[in-house]
């Protein structure tokens, strides 16, 4: 039946066994009928993977009690903080030509990019695909689909004065790291800004100036110097990531300024403000961390494409329902009961050892069997908490402090 086929695929691939042997195995495991692994093959197929898609979909799409988990935010005029970035994982050879990947004269290398939106309010994943590798965060980059009331933090490899503009007209804000050598313009005489001698002599810089685009758009441009050895060790990947060759004068002499280029008006938020939002996007790091050193997302074996596609979407089915689900809804209980913080990444290493432990979560938490959650709960709170004697900030205890 297709839920057995789901559950063998699901479980099997969190932890590692993705081969039609293992599904065939977790299939007679939980249903008693033997089976082999051809047929298992025969039904991942195409109808398989838009079987899988359709189920990500309308998980992705259901909406959950938003106030229950963002109470603290309500004062905050975002409706989303939306987080958007990409990961690449490493795929078997035979898959070059479906996915490409980078290649010289001595050797090639096939890989995918995992694209993914998250709403860091309602911790919430808003979309999710699997691309080819030369489909870059650029050409991702307008498929985004934003509101009106959106805050969107985005690395500069998305960064284009058509998305700032989108951003404008939708009645959304945006944050982006400064691309070195946008072209920006004076606001009254539409003259080229030399931001480096800008820099220089102000220090710390906070001015609107205009995109050089068709509609001339008017952005704020914010920036704070850095320590020599923040600065030193952002010049050093600089060269490193240049592979030998000398990146320019003036681009080294800017890595002395962290600079972002802004829709925020001033009297919203200053630089200080704009670099702990920013710092935010940290979430989405952990996230993909998380999922390649918990979940297998970096391991595949020799898999057609099809395989493949129903495979990452299996494991993302899973990360969907330990981190929208289960993981809110037991991240308040565990506060309200002993004042702890539930960690993200160690709770979706836990549920992706023990996904059994989901069933009774899932009876605690929908028929309200305060048994079977009780003890649940405690073996979260045991191994998945925050050490209180830690020292820095949860993820929790950041967001309070810059959104509350």
């Amino acid at each position: 039946m297709p839920g057995d086929l789901l559950f063998a695929i699901c479980k099997g691939t969190i932890q590692g066994d993705s081969s039609y042997n293992d599904f065939a195995m977790l299939i007679d495991h939980n249903t008693g009928k033997s089976l082999t692994r051809q047929a298992v093959a025969k039904k991942i197929k195409q109808q398989c993977k838009i079987f899988m898609q359709e189920i990500v979909k309308i998980i992705l799409e259901k909406k959950l009690e938003k106030d229950k988990y963002v109470e603290i935010f309500k004062t905050l005029k975002y409706k989303r903080i939306i987080v958007q970035d990409s990961t690449v994982i490493k795929l078997p050879l035979a898959l070059y030509e479906i996915f490409s990947g980078v290649s010289n004269r001595y050797s090639k290398a096939t890989n995918a990019r995992i694209q993914v939106a998250y709403d860091l309010l309602s911790e919430q994943f808003i979309s999710f695909s699997i691309d080819t590798y030369t489909k870059n965060d650029l050409k991702s980059a307008p498929e985004l689909q934003i509101r009106e009331g959106d805050l969107v933090l985005r690395d500069r490899g998305y960064l284009t004065f058509e998305e700032i503009k989108r951003h404008v007209d939708t009645g959304a804000d945006c944050i982006y790291r400064h691309k070195f050598r946008m072209t920006l313009l004076n606001v009254d005489t539409l003259k080229t800004i030399d931001l480096t001698k800008l820099l220089k002599e102000n220090g710390n810089l906070d001015m609107t100036v205009r995109l050089n685009n068709k509609e001339k758009t008017i952005v704020r441009i914010i920036s704070s110097p850095v320590n020599k050895t923040v600065a030193n060790e952002r010049r050093r990947k600089a060269k490193k990531e240049n592979k030998g060759k000398n990146p320019s004068k003036e681009y080294l002499e800017q890595l002395d300024w962290t600079i972002f280029i802004i829709t925020i008006p001033k009297d919203k938020a200053g630089f200080l403000t704009i670099l702990k939002l920013y710092s935010l996007r940290w979430r989405i790091e952990i996230i993909f961390k998380s999922w390649k050193s918990n979940m297998n997302f970096s391991k595949y074996h020799n898999v057609s494409a099809i395989q493949l596609y129903v495979i990452v979407l299996a494991r993302f089915l899973m990360a969907l329902l330990f981190t929208q689900f289960f993981f809110k809804e037991c991240k308040v209980l565990i506060y309200k009961q002993f004042k702890k913080h539930l960690s993200l990444m160690k709770t979706l290493k836990y549920l992706a050892k023990f996904p059994d432990v989901l069933i009774s979560l899932y009876c605690g938490l929908i028929n309200y069997d305060q048994k079977e959650l009780g003890l649940s709960i405690k073996k979260l709170k045991h191994y998945c908490c925050y050490d209180p004697r830690r020292k820095r900030l949860n993820f929790e205890q950041e967001m309070n402090l810059i959104l509350a």
